[in-house]
């Protein structure tokens, strides 16, 4: 009934036009507003205590019509090539791209659920050269088979999060792109704790030691959406430099996302417990 729904869902989304699509699809999530819109407000009480509540709620409508941008986009996946793709996205610091290559030890692409994750690696390939991007299965079999499906079409390949050290190490040795979503939550005994947003956040290490082990360069780059432009623009960041060291890496690389995120706080996905694993002595204190 799941895949069911979610098949309608698309086949929906992708005969309207994607204007219309975006606005049904923000109508569907209202659904959930109310499971986690306290998420979202607590989150952002913690990361951004400055702004008020007016600008909270706007930040959190953004969050949610970002999430719906992303799902009207993603029935249009096999109508969208190399002809017409640069009629959805643009580059912007592709330079950085195009100079880790020369470099010939792989490029680690550090991204987020910020704008359209989904639309970034599948118009790389497209606009430059296929990828491979690391995602968890999805608990749904039936929709972990379409999710694929539609994430390859454009010459991508996936991992998946279960034993795939050795294969990202290939990928990367090979000199090509490898995509990993770097912002969620992890328990405190597969974590390291960093500042994030001033917070202490629990984040897996294994990225910054997959850079220092590969030496491969470490790019963030999101899909972000232009409303002026009414497209959405594949940004990278410059390479972060990586010492070697996993900790301070693992900073580094979670202080150039927490930069991008502010300076686009609508269009990350705010309803993710990302503080959720809180550090020991917190919950020594409390004791």
């Amino acid at each position: 009934m799941e895949y069911a729904f979610v098949r309608v869902l698309l086949a929906v989304l992708g005969a309207l036009p994607y204007g219309k699509a975006t606005a049904l699809a923000r109508f569907c999530l209202r659904a959930f507003d109310s499971r986690f819109r306290p998420v979202a407000e607590a989150n952002l009480a913690m990361a951004l205590p400055a702004t008020t509540a007016s600008e909270r709620e706007a930040i959190i409508e953004g969050c949610f019509r970002s999430l719906a941008r992303l799902l009207a986009l993603i029935p249009r996946f096999p109508s969208i090539g190399k002809s017409n793709v640069h009629d959805w996205i643009r580059y912007e610091g592709f330079e950085h791209f195009e100079n880790a290559k020369r470099q010939g030890r792989g490029v680690l692409f550090a991204t987020a659920h910020l704008g359209n994750w989904e639309f970034s690696a599948f118009a790389h390939a497209l606009m430059a050269e296929p990828m491979t991007f690391v995602v968890r299965p999805l608990d749904n079999p039936l929709l972990d088979e379409l999710a694929t499906r539609y994430r390859t079409l454009s010459g991508n390949r996936v991992l998946s999060r279960t034993g795939y050290a050795r294969a990202m190490l290939a990928v990367l040795k090979r000199n090509e792109a490898l995509g990993i979503l770097i912002d969620q939550n992890v328990t405190a005994d597969r974590g390291v704790f960093i500042d994030f947003f001033g917070v202490k956040a629990c984040v897996d290490s294994g990225f910054a030691r997959l850079a220092a082990h590969s030496k491969a360069a470490v790019i963030p780059g999101y899909a972000l959406w232009s409303e002026s432009e009414q497209k959405f623009v594949l940004h990278f960041d410059p390479p972060v430099p990586i010492s070697g060291e996993a900790l301070a890496d693992t900073q580094a690389i979670h202080t150039a996302l927490e930069n991008a995120i502010r300076r686009h706080p609508g269009q990350w996905l705010w309803i993710h417990r990302r503080w959720k694993t809180r550090p020991p002595e917190e919950s020594a204190g409390a004791g």
